[in-house]
């Protein structure tokens, strides 16, 4: 069978600030320091998904585009269009900011990189970077100085997050996930990130970690184009977590009740809470917590089913 669901096994990485939130509660397996990020769905040269089930068991996730054909999987995308990741922030990350498609293209980079932050879980009094305070767009020569005299964090805006809540984090928009909080991270298929500030701290090699100061003054910006929608709530069961040009997220809680699934589009099905079936073409796909599927193009409806389970569905725009 060509299409059918495939469970994805996930790609970890450990990288400085990173803790053990994904193998205790997702029971994610690592030879590393740490799981930092945990890529669930993932087609890239630097982290790809090894199929775990089915007639392409143990087939790494680009061999079955290619064996396939990428119209069948994701359809008229240039490229594999999504990066789908856990993150345990065990420590702040670095102040950061992404490029957007036309600094991308201009400058020779896969894709710009838009993204969503659903926070899974924080700690108590647990805060993020979400913008500049002033909104007022810094030149490279302003951020080299705000590092040298210790004053960023004071150009910070900080806004205290909670498990449930979700953030929209355009191209160009400053941020940073605080100590404390893992997250579930919808974005487009780029890892092109400029850091601003990292606290000084240092990488394995004992030297501080590179700073991107120049390109991050080039894309930053504090004006915003385009509609979007984040946190709507649409009943009991169904939330919309993201809704913007490249790409929509949802939540679902089952209980005892069918979801159908329709046929036509990728989408990626990740389980933060419980455990169900996905039923298609008479087979049952048993999925628990922590659990990453990926449904093909090319494949017809299917229905999902649980006792309880909360899952997030994404689709690519």
């Amino acid at each position: 069978m060509k299409f059918y669901p495939l469970k994805l096994k996930p790609v970890t990485k450990s990288i400085i600030w990173g803790g053990h939130y994904l193998e205790k509660n997702f029971g994610y397996k690592s030879d590393q320091d740490n799981i930092a990020e945990a890529w669930i769905t993932t087609c890239r040269p630097d982290g790809v998904n090894i199929i775990e089930n089915g007639s392409f068991g143990c087939v790494t996730l680009d061999s079955y585009i290619q064996q396939v054909g990428k119209e069948n999987v994701y359809g008229n995308f240039d490229n594999f269009p999504l990066l789908i990741k856990f993150i345990d922030a065990n420590d702040k990350l670095s102040v950061q900011v992404h490029p957007d498609d036309a600094y991308a293209k201009a400058n020779g980079l896969d894709a710009g990189k838009t993204e969503m932050w659903y926070i899974v879980d924080a700690k108590e009094g647990a805060s993020l970077v979400y913008g500049l305070r002033d909104k007022v767009k810094p030149s490279a020569k302003e951020l080299m100085e705000y590092n040298e005299k210790g004053i960023l964090a004071d150009k910070l805006n900080f806004v205290p997050v909670k498990k449930g809540d979700c953030f929209f984090i355009p191209a160009g928009l400053v941020h940073a996930i605080g100590e404390g909080i893992v997250i579930a991270e919808i974005q487009q298929n780029s890892n092109t990130t400029y850091r601003m500030y990292d606290y000084d701290r240092v990488g394995k090699d004992g030297k501080k970690r590179e700073l991107h100061i120049e390109k991050a003054a080039e894309v930053i910006k504090t004006e915003f184009d385009g509609n979007f929608i984040s946190g709507k709530v649409i009943d009991e069961s169904k939330t919309i977590l993201c809704d913007c040009d490249l790409f929509l997220v949802e939540k679902h809680l089952i209980c005892g009740k069918e979801l159908k699934i329709g046929g036509g589009l990728m989408k990626s099905i990740i389980c933060l809470e419980g455990c169900g079936k996905i039923i298609y073409d008479g087979t049952e796909y048993t999925f628990c917590k922590g659990d990453s599927y990926l449904i093909p193009k090319a494949m017809g409806d299917a229905v999902i089913i649980s006792d309880k389970c909360e899952i997030i569905v994404s689709y690519a725009k």
